[in-house]
């Protein structure tokens, strides 16, 4: 079956336009969408596809699709600007902000140590209903009571939902406004940037169904982290419909968004923190985030992964292109963003069929080197 690819993809990025094309043709693809900018402009917007999972539906340049844990990178920058503005310090202990964290000895994790996986609070280690998750008080109220299932600090541990609401819960406290308020209000309605954490009804039908992946992923050796994280019918939402799970903010899981708008979001970081003239956040700000936290093997996910303030850093894994000064996040099913200073160029690969990768996805790795090639 020939698949119909539209958008935008210059003669020199030819080698782009191919590997997109093939990955529909090996049968990789349901719908995806790549976008890719150079100082901040998108000059490679390639869609194709479909958006449902009987083939009826074009994915077109309207079409929103989940992020998962490319939420990450967009709920990171939230907490940078704060930061930034001198609200927060991330060398600063998280109590200091959220007073009932400071239980069972969680007195001294510091803004950082929770953004970077290392606050030993991947997931609920007891049996707990997995309806919590739409419950964003009791959720909180649950990490505030809980004991580090890792000596903090030691290592990281990445936190694949409890993430977002450490780091929203931190938003908030200082903040006032929740994360995906703030976010549509400061961010995405004045920049016309077509993302979203926390989705509201009016905007569901334009959203990809997704195609679950025909594989587990490889999680490497189990340990207490990771049973926490992944393998509890707790450890993500449930009980509840889509739509719900669509319109609740999980800042670690359930963004929206297309391509372009977070190729974009991601070019502010990429060009000294400046998009359409505005300033989101200083340079000083972007070094701040995404400066080195801890690098090490990942007690959670199997590999060895830099962590900044809650972006994923480049090296050693280079799966964000070949400078190793890039950052960025991945999500589950094949999803990412990244951000590259040293080359003023960032991008985005979304998808509704969900590969087993857990992150570095080879759909958008390659996308990823042909765009580098064409430079």
């Amino acid at each position: 079956m020939t698949i119909e690819i539209t958008g935008v993809c210059p003669d020199r990025f030819a080698a782009v336009r191919e590997v997109f094309t093939a990955n529909f043709e090996d049968g990789g693809e349901l719908g995806a969408r790549f976008a890719f900018a150079v100082d901040g402009e998108v000059v490679i917007d390639l869609m194709g596809g479909h958006a449902d999972r009987k083939r009826t539906v074009p994915f077109g340049p309207d079409t929103l699709t989940a992020l998962f844990s490319t939420t990450k990178a967009v709920a990171a920058l939230m907490v940078a600007r704060l930061v930034d503005e001198g609200r927060l310090a991330y060398d600063q202990p998280v109590a200091d902000v959220w007073p009932e964290f400071a239980q069972a000895g969680k007195q001294d994790i510091t803004v950082e140590q929770a953004l970077s996986h290392q606050a030993g609070l991947s997931g609920f280690p007891d049996e707990t209903d997995p309806a919590i998750w739409f419950d964003w008080d009791a959720t909180c109220a649950k990490l505030a009571a809980m004991a580090p299932l890792f000596p903090v600090g030691s290592a990281s541990g990445y936190h694949p939902v409890t993430y977002g609401y450490l780091a929203g819960e931190i938003f908030r406290r200082v903040d006032g406004r929740t994360m995906g308020t703030a976010l549509r209000e400061d961010l995405c309605v004045p920049l016309g940037l077509d993302l979203w954490i926390g989705l509201p009804d009016s905007e569901h039908d334009r959203c990809a169904e997704l195609m679950r992946p025909s594989a587990l992923p490889k999680f490497g050796e189990i340990n207490d982290a990771v049973k926490a994280a992944f393998l509890t019918p707790w450890a993500a939402p449930g009980g509840r419909g889509t739509a719900d799970w669509r319109r609740v903010e999980i800042p670690s899981a359930n963004g929206h968004a297309t391509a372009p708008a977070l190729a974009r979001l991601m070019g502010a970081l990429a060009c000294g923190g400046t998009l359409d003239g505005r300033s989101l956040i200083t340079p000083a700000g972007i070094r701040a985030a995404t400066a080195e936290r801890i690098v090490g093997q990942d007690l959670v996910l199997p590999f060895v992964i830099s962590w900044g303030a809650g972006f994923m850093r480049n090296t050693p894994n280079f799966f964000y292109g070949p400078n190793p000064e890039t950052f960025g996040h991945s999500g589950w099913g094949g999803s990412c963003a990244f951000a590259d200073p040293a080359r003023g160029v960032s991008g985005a690969y979304v998808m509704n069929k969900q590969g087993s990768a857990l992150i570095g996805d080879p759909r958008a790795v390659r996308l990823i080197e042909a765009a580098y090639a064409g430079l």
